[in-house]
């Protein structure tokens, strides 16, 4: 799932694409809705898009934001989607089916005899979550008007008292967007990671310690994802985000800090990893049904 790095690099790509500087800024041409269920706004016309040239393009938690014409396309890519940019989109519109393709965006030529750049957000798999809205207010969003601040502006002291707080486990409370927005599963098992916690912590029973390296870690991590992220073209942003996991997705592996066997704790519609000797005392932890640590 695209986490908030990811999706600040692709608001950053499209920002340099749509908006220029020292040239004009882009015009929606086109929006073409090619998986119905998607599009899950029908007050404000797509339409109304095209009224005036792109204004802004910019992030909230894991939502992606292009401002045009005075109203906001906002886009959720969920577990599985993705945009892919193209400076010279093929004339013609597309036919809706039953393929990964969702939306797709065209813009106005830059010249006469100019190709047509554009998007398409795209969704791998059978279960179509991804999600795109129309809106004058970004407040008519449900999961915007959620979410809590965004991580990195979480002060130490108002970090340490939703951590202290919480009588859940603390992957559950990183990853809940209510609470700290943009951090997903990916993320919450590096952050975990680096500040040496098993993912199966109760948030109310660290200690003071405990909860400094759990706030450094966060921004540690995410501020070095985001630094991987920049200036980097939207197809090359998923495979970056791999290759610079120390343990998420990487089951079976080395740990690169102790060289113990990174293992994975499986559920239902994910999964977590973790390295035993970092994190956990050296113990495995338990199935999910239980929840604790195997004796």
């Amino acid at each position: 799932m695209p986490e908030m790095p990811e999706v600040q690099g692709l608001a950053d790509f499209l920002r340099s694409k749509l908006l220029p500087p020292n040239a004009p800024a882009a015009v929606i041409a086109d929006v073409e809705v090619l998986s119905f269920p998607v599009l899950k706004t029908a007050a404000v016309p797509l339409e109304e898009l095209y009224a005036g040239p792109v204004s802004d393009v910019e992030r909230r938690g894991k939502f992606l934001i292009l401002t045009a014409g005075g109203v906001h396309l906002v886009m959720h890519l969920a577990k599985a989607g993705w945009l892919r940019w193209s400076d010279a989109l093929k004339p013609g519109h597309l036919r809706p089916g039953r393929g990964p393709m969702a939306l797709r965006v065209r813009f106005a030529a830059s010249g006469e005899g100019a190709a047509e750049p554009g998007f398409d957000l795209t969704e791998a798999g059978t279960r179509k979550s991804l999600a795109v809205y129309v809106v004058r207010d970004l407040a008519d969003v449900p999961g915007i008007a959620r979410l809590g601040p965004e991580a990195l502006d979480v002060r130490a002291a108002a970090f340490t008292e939703l951590v202290t707080s919480h009588r859940g486990q603390i992957k559950g409370l990183l990853r809940d967007q209510s609470v700290i927005a943009g951090i997903g599963n990916a993320y919450s098992d590096e952050i975990l990671h680096a500040a040496h916690l098993s993912p199966f912590a109760i948030g109310a029973k660290l200690g003071t310690d405990e909860v400094q390296r759990l706030f450094e870690a966060m921004g540690a991590v995410l501020d070095s994802a985001i630094e991987n992220a920049a200036g980097r073209p939207a197809a090359e942003l998923k495979d970056s985000k791999r290759q610079a996991m120390r343990v998420h997705a990487r089951t079976g592996e080395p740990c690169p800090v102790c060289g113990d066997t990174v293992r994975e704790v499986a559920f239902a519609d994910s999964s977590l990893q973790y390295c035993p000797t970092c994190q956990t005392g050296g113990k495995l932890l338990a199935d999910r049904r239980m929840s604790r640590l195997l004796k």
